[in-house]
């Protein structure tokens, strides 16, 4: 009696254990991969998402559904903050799809990528100080912005990656400054005239301008360089209200 009952619940866990690894999706045609992927990335899973389109891609390896999982990912890896994982699904789809009609979309998606390690992506309607993150960062978002531009100029994003710009061009002279300003606490004057010359040269027009000639000015003064003074103080008195 003992051994049947041992063999009937051995043949019922047997029985029983193909439904807990049976895969739901098994039978699942590629339309119905893409739309679990494309609900599941609106309703913010973005985990469950990044699975489908994967799987989807692995069955369904050619045709349009394939190549718009393969920018959909890295979108869905971006929200799931893993920017290496994204940009490495953008570099994939513009090197076998350098001609899609989404492409420009995939440049805009890399700056929006290293525009987040920096910060948020809505920071800069947000007035955050980001000029003390990294400036490789800051650089690095600034030119994949500039070349989607220069690739793209009539893309519906071009509009958006220009404010942008204009933004991270701010806080990369807002970030030189800072280092002027730091070589200044230390009276290390030649190194502060080295680094306002360039915040001057490089990003004129930008909200630093005018500090970048005040400190420019006590550098000179600090070195008793007079004339060279006299020249930035006429600059800042023809530019600026005293």
């Amino acid at each position: 009696m003992r051994v049947f009952i041992v063999v009937a619940l051995a043949l019922s866990l047997v029985a029983c254990g193909p439904e807990k690894d049976l895969d739901v999706t098994a039978d699942w045609t590629v339309e119905q991969f893409y739309m679990e992927a494309r609900t599941n990335l609106s309703d913010g899973n973005y985990l469950t998402a990044i699975e489908y389109y994967e799987t989807l891609e692995s069955r369904f390896p050619f045709g349009k559904h394939a190549t718009q999982a393969q920018i959909d990912v890295a979108y869905a890896y971006f929200k799931f903050d893993e920017p290496d994982s994204a940009l490495t699904a953008i570099d994939r789809f513009i090197k076998l799809h350098p001609r899609h009609e989404s492409v420009d979309y995939a440049y805009y998606l890399k700056g929006l990528v290293n525009f987040e390690r920096g910060g948020t992506v809505l920071d800069f309607l947000k007035e955050r100080d980001m000029s003390s993150f990294d400036k490789n960062l800051l650089l690095t978002s600034y030119n994949d912005f500039k070349l989607l531009i220069q690739r793209f100029p009539d893309s519906k994003y071009s509009a958006d990656a220009r404010k942008r710009m204009i933004y991270l061009r701010n806080e990369l002279a807002r970030s030189d400054l800072g280092i002027a300003e730091y070589y200044a606490t230390r009276e290390a004057w030649v190194a502060v005239l080295t680094r306002t010359k360039f915040i001057l040269q490089n990003y004129d027009g930008s909200s630093v301008i005018r500090d970048a000639l005040n400190l420019q000015l006590k550098a000179y003064q600090n070195l008793g360089l007079e004339q060279l003074g006299q020249d930035t103080q006429r600059i800042i008195d023809l530019n600026y209200d005293s």
